[in-house]
């Protein structure tokens, strides 16, 4: 017998809690960030399109990168928001008039990027959930200002965990894959 949950399941009344395989880690947003920032400055304005793909691995379970420009006030890439590329964010705020861009371009001016939360619609999900993102910024011949985030969707990490995951990942004794 199935019990109540089961049938509940299996009748899609009720969905699973998605698997930990399916939920992007703050390593993971940490990394992708930095590859993305790394492609940008060997391949230049010329990658930007590869951020607009849904189907390229600049998106993963349940996160995603996508890259902005600071200083022109342009959304340059975003692959789950094909509606947002080339308009300004730095009026975008979130359901609490939190100002998304102006936080994240500040903390991604930070020496090693920085973490900003505000609340985003998850993929999939239809609903706003806490957003967590790792901003930072990438030297881009010929075009200053731009910057890469991906972010993870998570009600509880507080941001002081955040802030010590990117401090281990960038001391490479401690975290020998950079």
């Amino acid at each position: 017998m199935l019990g109540w949950m089961g049938l509940l399941l299996a009748c899609g009344a009720v969905r699973a809690a998605p698997a930990e395989a399916e939920v992007a880690t703050a390593e993971e947003a940490i990394t992708k960030v930095r590859a993305a920032a790394r492609l940008l400055h060997d391949r230049g304005a010329s990658s930007y399109a590869d951020f607009n793909q849904r189907d390229s691995k600049w998106v993963w379970k349940d996160s995603y990168v996508f890259v902005y420009d600071c200083r022109k006030d342009r959304m340059i890439a975003h692959p789950m928001r094909p509606d947002l590329v080339g308009k300004p964010i730095m009026q975008i705020t979130d359901n609490t008039g939190k100002p998304i861009f102006k936080d994240l371009c500040k903390a991604g001016n930070e020496a090693r990027g920085g973490w900003v939360e505000y609340m985003w619609q998850k993929p999939g999900a239809g609903r706003l959930s806490r957003k967590v993102s790792y901003a930072l910024a990438a030297d881009v011949s010929f075009a200053a200002g731009i910057q890469v985030s991906a972010g993870v969707y998570d009600e509880s990490i507080p941001i002081a965990e955040l802030g010590k995951v990117l401090e281990r990942m960038s001391d490479p004794a401690k975290y020998p894959a950079l």
